[in-house]
């Protein structure tokens, strides 16, 4: 079998890893073992968290939701029960907006709410 050294495919690699780990303390970002190790690492902490930062973010919207909804006088499953029932398809991200930067607008979605929630009540 013929001698494979492979140079320049691995000195790319490697080159390629040290750029990643600039910035790293210390020897991570010099030497080979150790920048490999951390790059390695930094890329599965990036993975992971690429999925829960959109779980962080439907936290945030269903926090200002909420609270946004107990301003007037609804708790966030009443106020999201009440939307489906007046037939609103706004998403979370774009009602958490509404309720920080437009209150106004918030508050007439509300409104509409409790008239749909009233409906519901009054036919049951």
């Amino acid at each position: 079998m013929p001698r494979v050294k492979s140079n320049v495919v691995r000195l790319k690699r490697k080159k390629q890893i040290l750029k990643h780990a600039k910035g790293a303390f210390g020897g991570r970002s010099k030497l080979w073992k150790a920048a490999k190790e951390t790059v390695e690492r930094g890329w599965r902490y990036a993975y992971r968290d690429r999925k829960n930062k959109k779980r962080d973010f439907r936290r945030l919207w269903i926090v200002r939701i909420n609270a946004a909804a107990r301003m007037h006088d609804m708790s966030y499953s009443v106020f999201i029960n009440g939307l489906h029932a007046a037939g609103i398809e706004i998403d979370r991200k774009v009602l958490a907006d509404l309720a920080v930067r437009e209150p106004e607008a918030f508050a007439l979605i509300a409104e509409q709410v409790r008239k749909a929630i009233e409906a519901n009540t009054a036919a049951a």
